[in-house]
């Protein structure tokens, strides 16, 4: 990362497990003053892994990038300060671990809505099918409903393959 330019302090890593296939986690992030960068990694099993620009005056706002990460393929994404990140599981028993750069805070844990017709995220669902969702990812806003206390940094929502 520091040979991209990136220089991140992580103070605390998180692992996630979801039993069944399909279920969606996020649109999830930490507000500041408790804003976080994510490094997310797949241990098991596989996901489909989102970021979504929120970032106030930014040329990208409200759009998105994904990639399928794997224990197999051993594919990491880096999630900014300014993004909301979810993922799918893409088969059961999926494990996921990721790292971040503050420590969690409830008062500032925020999301949007998974499935929110502004943002548009092509989750890989078969057609029809429902994704497990959690009580509180049910009931998050939409991007309309959402002011944003991020501010733009200059650089565009982009995906970096190493």
């Amino acid at each position: 990362m520091a040979g991209r330019g990136i220089d991140l302090t992580f103070v605390q890593d998180n692992q996630s497990f979801s039993k069944m296939a399909g279920t969606i986690r996020g649109l999830h992030f930490q507000s500041p003053p408790h804003a976080q960068a994510k490094l997310v990694r797949c241990l098991k099993g596989s996901i489909f892994d989102v970021a979504v620009d929120v970032r106030n005056g930014s040329p990208t706002y409200g759009r998105w990038v994904g990639a399928n990460l794997s224990a197999e393929n051993g594919i990491q994404l880096l999630i900014p300060v300014g993004f909301a990140h979810g993922f799918i599981t893409l088969e059961p028993d999926t494990e996921v671990f990721y790292k971040v750069t503050d420590f969690y805070a409830p008062a500032c844990d925020g999301g949007l809505r998974w499935n929110d017709p502004t943002i548009g995220v092509e989750w890989p669902l078969a057609a029809g099918a429902q994704p497990l969702l959690s009580d509180k990812d049910e009931k998050l806003p939409f991007l309309d409903e959402f002011f944003s206390p991020f501010p733009y940094d200059g650089d565009p929502l982009s995906l970096i393959e190493v």
